[in-house]
């Protein structure tokens, strides 16, 4: 099917586009990505494309593949900038889980539970980067997270086999990605608000907390 070709190519330009604020932002100290949650995220991503592979997403799986590479270069990335400052014990035991999902789908020879496991282990991985967001709103770049909630829906449509193991993963980043520019923004708001109603010398001080 063409459309489904061609939504799953919308997917992939629009997935890369998004990781250019990104990257630009990590660099010039404006974002700190949580190097575990993009670590994470990363190994979970690859398991549920492989997933999708297996069970015939065709282009509807194009993107969980080309954000799994760059979740892996995010975190490289941030591993070398800022180092482990962020890791906790809680962060390594969401790294395992993840990888629990290889070893449950080689057991059971059924990519559906690897896909099940992955995605509650995502939405596990994701507290440390909610966590700093709600810390820190202005370390992270929303329209990343906005975008990748647009691609994982065109992703959705796009897929050549439509059934729980193949729509799971992506719907749950839907979701998660579209909460997570709501807490950015909701707290930016705040801050605004906040910064609004403090002396001019106290603002300054505060909008530098929160700008590096």
């Amino acid at each position: 099917m063409e459309y489904k070709v061609a939504l799953g190519i919308i997917a992939v330009i629009i997935g890369l586009i998004s990781y250019v604020p990104y990257v630009r932002n990590v660099f010039i100290n404006k974002t700190k990505p949580h190097a575990f949650s993009w670590l994470i995220w990363g190994v979970l991503t690859a398991i549920a494309f492989f997933a999708q592979m297996e069970k015939g997403g065709g282009a509807g799986s194009w993107v969980t593949g080309i954000t799994a590479a760059t979740c892996f270069l995010v975190s490289a990335i941030a591993f070398l900038k800022y180092g482990l400052s962020y890791v906790k014990k809680s962060d390594w035991l969401c790294l395992f889980a993840a990888l629990s999902g290889i070893a449950t789908w080689k057991i059971t020879n059924d990519p559906l539970s690897a896909v099940i496991i992955v995605t509650l282990v995502d939405a596990i991985g994701f507290i440390p980067t909610f966590r700093k967001g709600w810390r820190e709103p202005y370390q992270e770049t929303a329209l990343t997270f906005a975008l990748g909630s647009v691609k994982f829906a065109l992703a959705i449509i796009a897929l050549d086999t439509f059934t729980l193991t193949t729509w799971l993963y992506p719907a749950s980043l839907v979701l998660a990605n579209a909460a997570f520019v709501t807490v950015l923004l909701v707290r930016r708001r705040a801050e605004a608000l906040y910064s609004a109603g403090e002396p001019t010398g106290n603002k300054k001080k505060h909008l530098n907390k929160h700008r590096p």
